[in-house]
């Protein structure tokens, strides 16, 4: 079993101006594979323990991770899983607010979109160093958002990540340099709130 890189939705330069076809290219066709190879490297020294299982499944156990690989497996699995995910909330020509269960529970969890919007830029915007911001469903099926370092995942402390904003310098550093807050305001012109509806409903009907 080796794990693949998903085709993304969308051309490089689609999701300009937001994030420049550069930027895409480069996070996409060499970090994000990078992220894939690395993992079914790890993984392909005890091929029996993991046939079968996804990478979701694996990183929820990291107990039953051999030692010798488990870190790798954190870095690179947790890299392929949270780009998956970021790559698929995004679309060209995107943005707005989301409607249905998705703004009812954020207004109920945080009041308002804009307060939600507020809260998740606060996160994307105080990330010491690489890692991101997500929004998770938690295990009571309410909001939550969240900072993780690196590429650790939401998804090894029981929880359903359904978006994300990479933060990692090589998410935005081509175009915006070390203005991060621009890159994470643009971000919202491009969210593609159907995914993150589906995502959400998933969770909650687990």
């Amino acid at each position: 079993m080796k794990f693949e890189l998903p085709k993304l939705n969308y051309a490089y330069n689609e999701l300009e101006p937001a994030i420049d076809a550069m930027t895409v290219e480069v996070h996409y066709d060499r970090h994000h594979r990078a992220y894939v190879n690395n993992l079914n490297d790890a993984l392909s020294k005890y091929p029996d323990l993991f046939e079968g299982k996804t990478a979701e499944e694996i990183l929820a156990n990291l107990d039953l991770i051999p030692q010798d690989i488990r870190q790798t497996v954190i870095n690179n699995g947790g890299g392929y899983v949270n780009h998956n995910l970021y790559w698929s909330i995004l679309k060209p020509n995107g943005g707005g607010k989301p409607t249905g269960k998705l703004l009812e529970a954020i207004e109920a969890q945080f009041g308002s979109f804009e307060k939600f919007q507020e809260e998740v830029n606060n996160a994307a915007k105080t990330v010491f160093g690489s890692g991101w911001a997500f929004v998770v469903v938690n295990k009571e099926n309410k909001l939550q958002v969240l900072k993780y370092a690196n590429q650790n995942s939401p998804i090894s402390d029981g929880l359903t990540p359904i978006f994300g904003i990479d933060v990692w310098e090589h998410a935005y550093y081509l175009k915006y340099q070390n203005k991060r807050p621009d890159y994470i305001n643009n971000f919202w012109t491009i969210v593609n709130w159907d995914e993150v509806e589906r995502r959400y409903l998933e969770a909650i009907n687990k």
